[in-house]
């Protein structure tokens, strides 16, 4: 009997220990599980903070916070067991030196980033993707050119639709409305450009296919180096041939204000020569620092994105918080670059950056909310699927999308050449 008790102690003993071990593997297994989900996700902004390209640069940022803010708001990465995003930001600079140098500090410094999105202007954007493409970091950006896209990379996406395929859906639609407001279709073009690879793109595509694809000759074509010193002689050019349509392409706003102001006093503005452009920056409000409401009305530009139809709470927000009148492209697509970092992250299911930029490649989801047209989804060169262009017209101070019908605030006119 003494024994069976003994026995039975052991036994009990035994087990009780089992438990404890086995129940104590247990919570090991689950604090190691814990330790493996990150508390934060870094991704960073490489952007313009300094320089003559501040300004993008700076609204960029607020696209970006917001992004941040409101996903982190809504329960952070799930997939990552509630990691929360933060934003490293980067100032690339004004040169296309500075931007590479920049980029070389952030893949040394910040080892720890998923993803990154910028830089603005491409030239910087074809410096900086040299460098993240050699550190295996998956870079979306905004910017225009074809070549960003053209050189076999595999860590670069594009989410808006490149220079040339902008000027392929852009131009037609104005000479559709040119046509139907006039009766009559321009016939005679002037180009003026800086040399920043948006524009060279964009001007090659023009040249290429389309002026003759729409039936316009090219009468005038000047070309600068930002900043421009000087814009009397490029509108003397203008004024002399007096071209059916204008095409104005400034990158720096300094550029575009100093432009606007002389085809003003030289008497060309206000719809006596229709202005248009293929750059967000004559739309940026800092345009009406230098000319007035009347100087710019009517005005038009193709960009890849917009405040639009479906973005007004986001429009609102941006107004309460940063005073911002209205949000450019550069706002709408940052803020919509998070929550595509977002979606990777989710796919992914890890803080790892070659997990992330396969989550972007093989990503399909659906038709996209912060971009115009096309889905979320990229092809084999890291191209958006489907990417499309918004038109935007300056209207009573305002710059409002006025294409495509599904995402415009207002109805388009043409201006009246007198």
């Amino acid at each position: 009997m003494g024994q069976d008790n003994r026995s039975d102690k052991v036994s009990q003993t035994s087990l009780t220990r089992r438990t404890v071990l086995s129940g104590a593997a247990a919570i090991g297994l689950s604090t190691v599980a814990r330790a493996q989900q990150p508390a934060e996700v870094k991704v960073g902004l490489i952007v313009p903070l300094s320089g003559i390209y501040t300004r993008p640069g700076q609204v960029m940022r607020m696209g970006a916070e917001m992004g941040i803010e409101h996903i982190n708001a809504q329960g952070g990465i799930k997939s990552l067991g509630g990691a929360k995003m933060k934003l490293v930001v980067i100032d690339c600079g004004d040169t296309t030196e500075k931007a590479k140098n920049a980029a070389q500090r952030m893949v040394a410094q910040e080892a720890d980033l998923v993803a990154a999105t910028g830089s603005y202007l491409s030239s910087f954007t074809l410096a900086v993707t040299e460098v993240t493409e050699r550190a295996e970091l998956p870079m979306l950006t905004l910017s225009y050119s074809d070549l960003l896209t053209e050189r076999g990379f595999k860590f670069i996406f594009q989410t808006a639709a490149p220079a040339s395929r902008q000027s392929e859906l852009g131009l037609p639609e104005l000479m559709k409305l040119a046509e139907a407001a006039s009766g009559k279709r321009p016939k005679t073009v002037a180009m003026l450009m800086d040399n920043t690879a948006t524009s060279v793109a964009t001007a090659k595509a023009l040249k290429e296919k389309i002026f003759a694809q729409e039936g316009l000759q090219l009468v005038v074509e000047e070309v600068w180096t930002p900043p421009l010193s000087d814009a009397t002689p490029l509108i003397q050019k203008v004024r002399s041939a007096r071209p059916d349509l204008l095409l104005f392409m400034p990158n720096a706003i300094s550029d575009a204000k100093l432009g606007l102001e002389k085809i003003n006093e030289f008497g060309l503005g206000q719809g006596k020569i229709p202005t248009v452009s293929f750059s967000i920056t004559i739309a940026e409000p800092d345009m009406l620092q230098s000319v007035s409401t009347d100087a710019v009305q009517g005005i038009m530009t193709v960009v890849a994105n917009w405040g639009s139809k479906g973005h007004e709470a986001l429009i609102a927000e941006l107004k309460a918080k940063y005073k911002e009148p209205w949000m450019t492209q550069n706002v709408i697509s940052t803020y919509g670059d998070m929550w595509l970092m977002k979606a990777a992250l989710e796919q992914a299911g890890k803080a790892d950056r070659l997990s992330v930029a396969q989550a972007f490649r093989t990503m399909d989801g659906g038709p996209s909310k912060h971009y115009p047209g096309g889905q979320l989804k990229f092809d084999e060169k890291g191209r958006r699927v489907g990417a499309g262009v918004v038109i935007v017209q300056w209207q009573s101070g305002v710059p409002v999308t006025v294409y495509p019908s599904d995402l415009a605030l207002a109805a388009p006119f043409w201006p009246k050449k007198s």
